[in-house]
């Protein structure tokens, strides 16, 4: 959230603007009843969203028809991870994706934009583990010329330590973050690069719509994941759905515009006419942003930024 726009005299949303508690529980629960096993609060920052773990505990209980728990996940920065992880846990929580973009710390505090320092972040990954609520995933954004040097020295920093560094494609998410191509990484180089230090083999996908493509180190200290949304668009296969912090409810990472569900939900509909809304908004998704971008010219689509819906 770049400081020229998200300044101190931004206007954020009223608080009952956002969806209440029970109001993301409800959508949850009725997602669950139609086939999601996964959620993951994302954000922005998660953490900051106070009584954050009561939602947690809210979440944790809700069962798939068949009687099994979903897969509870969370998205974080890590700054409030080291003293809520162990209440996050306890509430239910199944495991944290932190962002670490550089291990050079006047590097990282560059990207971070607020003086965030990796100590910091490395401490919230130790304490995640260390809670159990792994393994624990860190999230890299590759950005050519600013922290693709430190791609071996990042896959030495995790190897052996149980957790799973995953290395992402620089995206044109939202338009805000200044996106060129030629300041993409591709995966594919990303992967040489690492295989050519340690030999790596594939890991074959467990499920379908899985973003990573996986590789294991041939000589057993772990595994990485590349994310390759800009060269290997993985559309066609595509399972997820994302609500925003105010109810709209987005079927593309890169979606134009949102399909309003707090409106829906406060006007009094049903959990029967609810769920039909939701299933036919989703049937009728069309998105393939990843795989029409180079027919596009810079510009000439509105995209949601990433600060509203989330990785």
């Amino acid at each position: 959230m770049p400081k020229e726009i998200f300044g101190r005299d931004f206007q954020f949303r009223e608080r009952s603007e956002l969806l209440s508690f029970e109001e993301i529980e409800r959508l949850a629960r009725i997602s669950v009843s139609l086939g999601v096993t996964k959620l993951r609060l994302t954000g922005g920052e998660p953490l900051l969203r106070r009584g954050i773990v009561d939602l947690v505990a809210m979440l944790s209980k809700l069962r798939t028809p068949e009687g099994q728990s979903v897969d509870l996940a969370m998205t974080t920065n890590g700054s409030a991870l080291p003293v809520l992880a162990p209440a996050l846990k306890e509430a239910g929580l199944d495991r944290v994706t932190i962002s670490l973009d550089s291990l050079d710390d006047e590097k990282f505090k560059a990207i971070n934009d607020v003086n965030f320092p990796v100590s910091k972040v490395l401490e919230a990954i130790e304490v995640a583990r260390d809670v159990g609520l792994g393994p624990v995933k860190i999230n890299t954004v590759i950005k050519r010329g600013v922290n693709d040097s430190e791609i071996l020295s990042l896959a030495e920093h995790f190897r052996g330590t149980g957790n799973i560094l995953r290395f992402i494609e620089f995206m044109d998410v939202g338009t805000t973050n200044g996106w060129k191509l030629d300041e993409v990484l591709p995966s594919a180089e990303v992967v040489s690069m690492i295989n050519k230090r340690w030999a790596l083999e594939p890991v074959t996908k467990t499920e379908p719509g899985e973003t990573a493509n996986r590789w294991r180190y041939a000589d057993g200290a772990g595994e990485i994941g590349v994310i390759s949304s800009v060269t290997n668009a993985f559309c066609g296969n595509c399972s997820r759905a994302r609500v925003s912090a105010e109810g709209q409810l987005y079927t593309c990472l890169f979606a134009g515009s949102g399909y309003d569900l707090r409106q829906l939900m406060r006007d009094g509909i049903s959990d029967e006419d609810l769920a039909k809304a939701l299933t036919g908004h989703w049937r009728k998704r069309d998105d393939n942003y990843s795989e029409l971008r180079a027919a596009l010219t810079p510009g000439n689509r509105k995209r949601i930024e990433m600060s509203y819906i989330g990785g």
